[in-house]
């Protein structure tokens, strides 16, 4: 399928963003033109288990209402739960975001007092980030191909950085910052970013007119965004989109939201363009968080 097929064919969302069914022949170069037109993707029908979503979502709001989380306190590996006293402020914010997270790893610590719902999870949709690559891999034109150092699927071999991060945003109590949100304007890190629609809605990304714009997020919908990464290994054709994760309004203040993102990351040793390797840019983005933080 062409370039000029996929835009064709393509449906967009109001957001720009292409909704693509996983089973179409053409999805995999749907998909790609959807990421170089708005750094965003949408899948339906695809071969991540709804129910398995949803009995994570449970499990883990019992474990973050639960005193059994503070067990697992964040270490200097960087696995492990973070309270919202230590939850990051985005790059240029100037307030802590409104979330609690436990970061899980292939290596990593991982809480007795849940199933392994979330281990097999990380499994799956790891391999389907890996077929995602694949198909960016193809469908990316010659000429910003050549820039890669190796193939985008093979950046992931070997790699132990990847991190699926389990959050729960709080309900809102009222005695926020009327400054802070779920989730401050950002962009990813790393190459991919796989995340299942969330229990409630709230994401949103920034369009080329400057104009903040709902996401496509129907419970069941499998949601993949570019990350820095990617984009500097494509010279900027694919764009890390800037995304946040909105207060919500009305009933929905009284709502936990759950949000469980699997954030694909290469080995550190892979060369993503001229200035950087993935460890070398990685390690600037977490200083830079850091500083941040400090703040």
């Amino acid at each position: 399928m062409t370039e000029f097929d996929a835009r064709r064919d393509a449906v967009p969302h109001e957001s720009g963003i292409i909704v693509v069914d996983y089973r179409d022949p053409n999805a995999p170069a749907l998909f790609a033109e959807s990421l170089r037109r708005t750094g965003f993707g949408v899948l339906t029908n695809h071969p991540i288990p709804q129910p398995l979503v949803e009995q994570i979502y449970s499990e883990w709001l019992g474990f973050f209402d639960s005193e059994a989380k503070h067990n697992y306190l964040v270490g200097e590996k960087h696995d492990g739960f973070f309270p919202p006293a230590k939850a990051e402020t985005a790059k240029g914010g100037k307030k802590r975001d409104l979330k609690e997270y436990f970061h899980i790893y292939s290596w990593g610590r991982y809480p007795d007092e849940v199933s392994d719902a979330a281990k097999r999870y990380f499994d799956l949709a790891h391999d389907l980030a890996e077929e995602l690559l694949t198909w960016v891999d193809d469908n990316t034109p010659a000429e910003v191909k050549a820039k890669f150092s190796v193939p985008l699927p093979e950046m992931m071999h070997g790699s132990e950085g990847t991190l699926f991060r389990i959050l729960r945003y709080p309900p809102l109590t009222g005695e926020e910052d009327p400054d802070a949100i779920r989730a401050a304007a950002h962009e990813d890190i790393n190459l991919l970013t796989i995340l299942p629609a969330a229990n409630e809605r709230g994401l949103q990304l920034l369009n080329g007119e400057g104009e903040w714009v709902d996401v496509p997020f129907d419970f069941g919908m499998l949601v993949i965004n570019v990350g820095d990464m990617l984009q500097e290994a494509s010279g900027g054709y694919y764009a890390s989109t800037t995304h946040r994760v909105i207060n919500p309004a009305g009933d929905s203040r009284f709502k936990s939201r759950v949000s469980i993102p699997l954030f694909l990351q290469p080995r550190p040793d892979v060369v993503l363009s001229e200035r950087y390797t993935a460890g070398s840019y990685l390690g600037e983005r977490l200083r830079e968080l850091a500083r941040n933080d400090k703040t």
